[in-house]
């Protein structure tokens, strides 16, 4: 009858996804975004060998899964919960005891006596209330739970990687283009000078485009100074020491050819490796509080003891014999109660606990991807107007420097001005590029991409 009552309350019963989350999973993802919203196809499924085709960028990556400390860490975690729950399955056996012993005795000065008693002892505990059983379902949460974190510190590795290596190429880009715009202006700065000995410009014109150079250079030290910190903190997410990254250039890389598609919400349940280690950690405390109830009821051990002895008195040295002894002992806890309901009481709000954050790991997931999506398409936009804007800026340039030249319509300071806006839309085109990418790999990860 007891172990029916137990039963009854959920002491037996195994964890369920709860249907109280009060999320809607069917409307994480904005409906203005989705394409096709029956489509189960999820770009978080491919393999990252396949998104990334730079064979510098894939030489990273797989140097990164084997050498980064974090990941080291995380499958350290693993196998410290595999050997947890080895040790929970172990707790159903019976555990076995040697005890031997030896003594030496004398009585007013007597010849010594020696004794000894070879024995063991063996202990099982009988589970009748759950729990060694829910001891063990925690065990298994929790190594699954360790699992899914393992595979989001990859997820995040990887996508760490390829956007360090992207801001790299950019910055590559950057510091080409500012290389060359400090030529030209050291070179205009000369031609300008020249001119102001001979009369054809003021010292007006002169200082100002010198002060564009001293601007430029500047701009230019801070360019490089990023890039080879880009290039340090890189070398630190692989595991190795500061130096050089080999690459290729921003115009080599390719996007994703097809549409990218992120499936239906449901997926991302499964899929990201967060949210189901959220859900494992829920499900951990569920089994701890199964725990916290089954301490309510009787506890049942079986014990027993044997042994060779040639002391069977006190004092007097007999014959060898043998010992033996069994206990069944029933222990039902009474006067220690109310610390057993408020250590109930505290399970059930980590539970409640474990459960808010769940639900807040399913809305932070569904934002990833609605953020990610929108992005991608405003980056595409800007791209295509930095484009046309570098298109019109060059012309714009190319008149000005011919007004300059040979007519007197034309005057150096617009000439300054238009060579400024050109530079400053080829870098915003060089960041588009990047963002693009960046907010690719960030689809990918959001969608569960690279886990494993």
């Amino acid at each position: 009858m007891i172990a029916v009552m137990a039963s009854s309350c959920s002491i037996y019963r195994k964890y369920h996804r709860p249907e109280d989350i009060q999320v809607n999973v069917d409307s994480l993802y904005r409906s203005e975004l989705i394409a096709n919203p029956e489509d189960t196809v999820s770009f978080g499924s491919m393999p990252w060998e396949e998104l990334f085709t730079d064979p510098y960028l894939k030489d990273l990556i797989d140097s990164g899964l084997v050498h980064n400390t974090d990941l080291q860490t995380a499958i350290l975690r693993v196998q410290q919960a595999q050997d947890g729950l080895y040790a929970a399955r172990w707790a159903y056996s019976p555990s076995l005891n040697l005890s031997p012993q030896g003594s030496v005795s004398s009585i007013d000065g007597n010849k010594a006596t020696f004794g000894y008693n070879l024995g063991g002892a063996v202990s099982w505990d009988i589970d009748l209330f759950g729990s060694l059983l829910n001891a063990k379902r925690e065990a298994q949460a929790t190594l699954l739970q360790q699992d899914a974190y393992r595979q989001a510190v990859q997820s995040q590795i990887i996508a760490t990687i390829a956007t360090s290596y992207y801001a790299l190429l950019m910055m590559d880009e950057q510091v080409r283009i500012s290389d060359e715009s400090v030529v030209i202006w050291r070179e205009q700065v000369r031609t300008l000078e020249a001119q102001m000995r001979v009369g054809t410009v003021n010292e007006n014109a002169v200082t100002q485009a010198r002060a564009n150079l001293y601007g430029l250079e500047a701009s230019n030290a801070q360019l490089k100074q990023q890039q080879k910190e880009t290039e340090n903190a890189l070398c630190s997410l692989l595991g190795r020491v500061s130096g050089t990254i080999e690459r290729s250039t921003l115009a080599e890389q390719e996007l994703p050819d097809s549409t990218l598609s992120v499936g239906i919400p449901l997926q991302l349940l499964s899929n990201r490796p967060d949210v189901y280690q959220a859900e494992m950690a829920l499900a951990a405390a569920y089994y701890t509080t199964n725990q916290a109830r089954s301490a309510f009821y009787p506890k049942l051990t079986l014990s027993g003891s044997a042994g060779w002895t040639n002391s069977l008195g006190q004092a007097v040295a007999n014959p060898a014999g043998v010992l033996l002894n069994a206990v069944a002992q029933l222990a039902q806890p009474v006067f220690n109660q109310g610390q057993l309901r408020s250590n109930l009481r505290i399970s059930k709000a980590e539970e409640e606990i474990a459960k808010l954050n769940y639900k807040q790991t399913i809305l932070n997931a569904g934002q990833e991807v609605n953020d990610a999506l929108f992005a991608i398409e405003t980056a595409g936009i800007m791209l295509e107007k930095h484009q046309a804007q570098c298109v019109d800026l060059e012309r714009t340039v190319k008149t000005a420097d011919l007004l300059y030249k040979k007519s007197a319509y034309g005057s150096y300071l617009e000439l300054l001005t238009a060579q400024q806006s050109l530079l400053n839309a080829q870098l915003s085109v060089v960041s588009d590029k990047y963002n693009q990418l960046s907010y690719i790999v960030t689809l990918y990860k959001a969608l569960g991409g690279g886990k494993e």
